[in-house]
């Protein structure tokens, strides 16, 4: 098939005042509330353990940079302990309105208290109250998605259907235009776009440093497979940037992805360095580097992907996603979400008792021993060629 033929197939003619609306359950809104009051118990729990610490450091080395993050955080909990605290009274009183706006605000402050506390602790258990409310949230955002509601119940009707009528009331579901922008920022959308973007940035970055430096390097940024997360998140960000402007002059599109994608370079040196000590990448001594993080070229580098990405890969991709049948939908989104989810945690884990024993802490917990057995500093080492790490450099308590 042809590429433009493809770009046509993805201007969906179908208009969704077509379709009905579904209610959200009273007794599932309840249930959310309950939890979201839970959650904010947690996260003030938190806040608490977090107060205690830093006030018994200050008697030792307590740094200028360790005392703002801590203050980061701690206005982080206290925003995301109030956001939980409106979703759970406007959830019991079945307010539904403005739900899946408030979880997707709550999961990017906990995000972020998330990577700010592991330039304090490194991961500890911490962190996995923080990865149960990112679950939570990351329901609720699904549970309240308008159009992945009204998909729901749309599947529900066309089971009931025969099969011919079934499979063109299939094809006008598929073909629905989003309730806004180019593209519906829902969770199956956007962590396919992760995924591919994971995969694609590595492969133009591994052919790239073939033919700048002729030598083939291993340039994964994760444990399992061929994934680069830091073009992922890139991705996810210049999708919900431009999700509106997709249409906008090149330059226009070329601009805002290169600025992304350089602040985003940018941040992800900054924490990798100061949470574990790790150099990536170096471009001190280039052409308007910042801090050796990110220079004009390669913020020019992501602005040609972002125009790629708009203007030619996301169509293809959309294409593809509409491809895939219904009852296969969610089923490979979920097998390869368990995936990611797993080998993203198993990275954090393995980089973290690396940097515990380059740091000279022997294994001393049954976690620990596993991760040098089986991930030590060799297999570390070569798997993760682009990087060096120096404890040193980290910013730990």
């Amino acid at each position: 098939m042809r590429f433009k033929d493809i770009w046509g197939k993805i201007q969906p003619p179908t208009d969704q005042s077509d379709f009905p609306y579904q209610d959200f359950s009273k007794k599932v809104l309840r249930t959310y509330g309950i939890l979201c009051f839970v959650c904010a118990a947690a996260s003030a729990c938190l806040l608490i353990a977090l107060g205690v610490d830093v006030v018994n450091t200050l008697e030792q080395n307590l740094t200028a940079m360790n005392a703002g993050v801590a203050l980061a955080i701690s206005f982080m909990a206290v925003g995301a302990i109030a956001l939980f605290c409106v979703m759970g009274v406007r959830f019991c009183k079945n307010i539904s309105k403005y739900g899946e706006e408030l979880a997707i605000g709550n999961i990017a402050l906990v995000c972020v208290s998330f990577l700010a506390m592991m330039l304090l602790y490194g991961l500890s258990w911490l962190h996995v109250v923080y990865l149960a409310e990112l679950v939570f949230l990351g329901v609720v955002t699904v549970y309240m998605d308008p159009e992945l509601a009204q998909e729901r119940l749309l599947t529900k009707r066309a089971h009931s259907m025969p099969p011919e009528e079934r499979r063109a009331y299939e094809k006008k579901i598929d073909d629905r235009k989003p309730l806004k922008g180019y593209i519906t920022l829902n969770f199956f959308n956007l962590f396919w776009i992760f995924v591919v973007c994971c995969f694609l940035g590595l492969v133009v970055e591994t052919i790239f440093h073939l033919i700048i430096f002729h030598e083939y390097q291993d340039r994964a940024g994760l444990l399992y497979g061929p994934f680069s997360p830091i073009y992922g998140f890139g991705g996810l960000m210049m999708t919900i940037a431009l999700n509106r402007f997709h249409d906008k002059p090149i330059p226009v599109i070329f601009l805002v992805s290169a600025v992304i994608g350089g602040c985003f370079e940018f941040f992800v040196s900054w924490i990798m360095q100061y949470a574990f000590g790790i150099v990536a990448w170096d471009y001190s001594g280039t052409f308007g580097n910042i801090d050796g993080r990110t220079n004009v070229m390669f913020m020019c580098f992501w602005g040609l992907l972002g125009l790629a990405w708009v203007k030619l890969l996301l169509p293809m991709l959309l294409w593809a996603i509409n491809k895939i049948p219904w009852k296969l939908r969610y089923t490979l989104t979920t097998i390869a979400m368990v995936f990611m989810v797993v080998d993203v945690i198993m990275t954090v884990q393995t980089i973290d008792c690396w940097y515990l024993r380059e740091s000279g802490h022997a294994p001393d917990s049954a976690l620990e021993e596993f991760m040098a057995k089986h991930y030590d500093n060799e297999y570390m080492q070569n798997r993760f060629q682009t990087m060096t790490m120096n404890p040193d450099q980290a910013s730990r308590i």
